[in-house]
């Protein structure tokens, strides 16, 4: 099929072609009319788009992930959200009887998030940094003193290790709803409100009179705690340009894997002081300050958010209803984009080989994470006779490992800008596999060292530098992960996205509860052997990709499957989709080229 365009300015001759939001719409007495006809999403400035028959995904070099995909319509104009105009509109869909005005951000609005000063910026992201990182320490640090939960209400170590379990699925559970539901509220009344009821709930576990009360109020805790580790990210990407944004994205991705390596240090030292319940009082000062910081002192970020305000208190003040944003004129019932952004997540897990496949490697990760919350106390309390608060001290080097992956940032991102000059603009979603396939040995390999230095009568060094690798690979994996899914399923991102993270919480918290059996019945060396055979294994999936990623990308119901002119059914092989055409490359300027770098994804 060939490909139709229109620039900005000119009437496209085509009545299904769309520019700035410019659809035909049928006759209607409501001021916010439903589309009848289907269309392409605007372009990020507006060029028309041909409308696709096809559920496939179109390339979009300049996708923003967090904008609101999963609930809105597929024809809504998505320019509306990330320009600026003079007079703070645009031109909405077209209608017999009504002249929409999408209302946009002005010239240096100042209530753009994009355009707050530099200092304030950063204040906000350090806000909502350490509100991840206090998310992340407060899922670990009770693992330091699971025995003095056992002890104290006369139950075995796998029914006090049920309060970690619950709370990892909880992360998972969680983000499912509080995603979608921050694109249609907001993510600031989304972070108050959930915030506060981590805080309250924190309570109750410090008081625990027995276990089930533990594991009740942990359960909603993990729920309610999920929802800041979800929204930080977009939250960054809010106020960050794109070209702006690489520095606080490589901060953030390192929060949520410094916070469980700290939570067992701190955690030790506290439990062997004062006990386990001060491991519940010490997340109840944190996330309180967190709360206050990020719910009184972080305006709202979410730029439709912002724009839906703007726009109702426009058509207040002028009585003119023509001001809207796509919100208001998507008429479709609340319940029909639930069943959009809770489905659509199962559909790809169980329908995408890419998304199943990066899920479970996916998963395969974050259980090795947890399961060395039980393998240290194994390994070096059990083991070597160490306290908790020294036991703790051996997660030191994961959390260095997670440091310098994240100070690599800037050389991943170097790499992934040489790559898009090229492949010309148009780099194929698996270049994003490079830095995985480099990175993914480092797990066994660790894994391995950990297993055979961890012989009790030998020195701690081995299995303690065991982490360095471990928390180094970590990072790059799973950022690589995001945005290989970022890129391969483009609009659909963020429902596949979610599916990892249902997935992975659910076997996160399973490997808790199995762990300690594994060590007792196949002994200390040749448990962790297995893990590391197990990511040995799962080396194996981004080479799979590479090699024929283009391929299942093509005959995918929901991934893009190539360039524009790939999509209407001609064929080529993998080397070609992979392969840089052999022709002179047009000069690309820095700005266009960071915009399509959209290098570590948020989510983590």
């Amino acid at each position: 099929m060939a490909e139709h365009t229109t620039h900005p300015g000119q009437v496209p001759e085509d009545d299904n072609l769309v520019q700035y939001g410019s659809i035909i719409r049928s006759p209607t007495t409501s001021p916010m009319a439903p589309r009848r006809r289907s269309s392409s999403r605007g372009s990020r400035h507006g060029d028309a788009a041909l409308a696709r028959k096809s559920t496939k995904e179109a390339r979009d070099p300049n996708l923003d992930p967090n904008l609101p995909y999963r609930t809105l319509s597929p024809n809504a104009n998505m320019a509306e959200f990330e320009i600026e105009t003079k007079k703070g509109v645009i031109p909405g869909p077209a209608d017999t009887e009504r002249n929409y005005k999408l209302v946009t951000f002005t010239e240096n609005d100042p209530e753009n998030p994009k355009n707050w000063s530099m200092a304030y910026k950063w204040y906000c992201t350090m806000v909502v940094a350490v509100t991840c990182f206090v998310v992340a320490f407060s899922s670990s640090v009770i693992t330091a003193d699971v025995a003095g939960v056992a002890k104290e209400f006369n139950i075995s170590n796998e029914l006090a290790l049920v309060p970690i379990a619950v709370f990892v699925v909880g992360f998972g559970v969680g983000p499912m709803a509080f995603a979608p539901l921050s694109e249609v509220v907001g993510r600031r009344i989304i972070y108050a409100s959930t915030l506060f009821l981590a805080v309250i709930f924190v309570i109750p576990c410090a008081v625990a009179p027995n276990i089930a009360t533990l594991i009740a109020c942990r359960a909603i805790d993990g729920i309610a705690f999920s929802a800041p580790m979800t929204l930080v990210g977009g939250t960054l990407a809010d106020m960050w340009r794109t070209e702006e944004r690489g520095v606080p994205m490589a901060a953030f991705s390192a929060a949520p894997f410094i916070g469980p390596a700290i939570g067992p240090l701190v955690g030790g030292y506290l439990s062997d002081a004062a006990g386990w319940r001060w491991l519940y009082w010490i997340q109840l000062i944190l996330a309180f300050i967190v709360w206050i910081l990020i719910t009184f002192t972080v305006p709202e970020t979410y730029a439709p958010t912002i724009l839906a305000r703007r726009a109702a208190k426009l058509r207040k003040e002028t009585g003119d209803l023509d001001h809207v944003t796509e919100a208001d004129i998507d008429t479709r019932p609340f319940s029909e984009r639930v069943g959009i952004f809770l489905v659509r997540p199962f559909q790809l897990l169980c329908q995408e080989m890419i998304v199943f496949l990066i899920s479970l490697y996916m998963s395969v990760l974050y259980g090795l994470l947890y399961m060395f919350f039980v393998a240290y106390p194994i390994i070096f309390q059990k083991g070597k006779g160490y306290s908790a608060g020294t036991t703790g001290l051996m997660f030191i080097p994961l959390a260095v490992g997670v440091v310098g992956s994240a100070m690599c940032a800037p050389l991943v991102n170097g790499h992934y800008l040489k790559m898009v000059k090229k492949y010309h603009g148009k780099p194929p979603a698996e270049v994003r596999l490079i830095p995985m396939m480099l990175s993914c040995w480092l797990i066994p390999i660790g894994l391995f060292i950990f297993a055979w230095t961890s012989y009790t009568d030998l020195i701690w060094v081995g299995p303690a530098l065991a982490g360095l690798p471990i928390g180094f690979g970590f990072l790059f994996l799973y950022n690589s992960a995001n945005n290989y899914m970022v890129d391969s399923y483009q609009h659909q991102a963020a429902s596949a996205l979610a599916a990892k993270t249902f997935i992975r919480s659910f076997w996160g918290a399973a490997t808790v509860l199995f762990t300690e059996q594994m060590y007792e019945r196949l002994g200390d060396q040749w448990a962790s052997s297995l893990l590391a055979f197990i990511g040995l294994a799962c080396c194996g999936i981004p080479f799979l990709f590479w090699t024929f990623g283009a391929r299942i990308r093509q005959r995918s119901k929901y991934a893009y499957g190539g360039e524009d002119d790939n999509s209407s059914g001609s064929s080529s092989s993998d080397e070609e989709n992979i392969k840089p055409k052999n022709t002179t490359a047009p000069n690309h300027n820095d700005l266009e080229d960071l915009r399509r770098a959209q290098s570590y994804v948020s989510n983590p």
